[in-house]
């Protein structure tokens, strides 16, 4: 190392010293302490004390007498209520074959347009494995027997029938709209 590369560290030794002197000289903070003391001075707001809480009060669950609800319900409750198997005449012909189209919930299928010919309208429905089907009126579609009722250019209407949780049936409009 030359003269000159060690009078330029002993330079910047020298003005570090003096930095750090600097630095750690009696700040002038009489601005800020009078500050302080005027925020101190002010009143402070006032705090309500803490509300007291009403104690809590137990509860003793007893259903030994009601139904289970994992267990259907017994046909006198049903006849009583009104619902039950019966009441509407509504339910599903577990007796016809089952169409291709049933085996998808209705929300995976898709329309996919129509196609008329000869005054006659289907509708064309995606499958989610992508096949397409063609469908009219009185085909069914979905898990829940649904049976078409109506084909527009624009949607498909179908009814399901699905269980009314007392036993019985009830009738669910349902649409597949054409998708984009």
């Amino acid at each position: 190392m030359n003269g000159s590369a060690k009078r330029d560290i002993l330079r910047l030794a020298a003005m570090g010293t003096v930095l750090l002197l600097a630095a750690c000289a009696k700040p002038h903070t009489a601005d800020l302490k009078a500050f302080v003391a005027k925020v101190e001075s002010h009143q402070h707001g006032h705090l309500d004390p803490i509300p007291a809480f009403k104690p809590y009060e137990t509860f003793i669950y007893q259903a030994s007498n009601l139904r289970s609800p994992f267990q259907p319900p017994h046909p006198s409750t049903l006849a009583r209520k009104g619902g039950g198997k019966g009441h509407t005449g509504i339910h599903p012909d577990t007796n016809r074959p089952r169409e291709p189209l049933e085996e998808y919930p209705l929300d995976t299928l898709r329309m996919a347009g129509t196609l008329s010919q000869s005054g006659h309208t289907w509708g064309l429905v995606r499958a989610p494995d992508g096949t397409i089907h063609r469908v009219a009126p009185g085909n069914h579609a979905g898990q829940n027997n649904g049976r078409i009722t109506r084909i527009t250019d624009s949607e498909i209407d179908l009814l399901e029938i699905v269980p009314d949780g007392l036993g019985g049936w009830i009738q669910r409009p349902a649409t597949l709209a054409l998708s984009d």
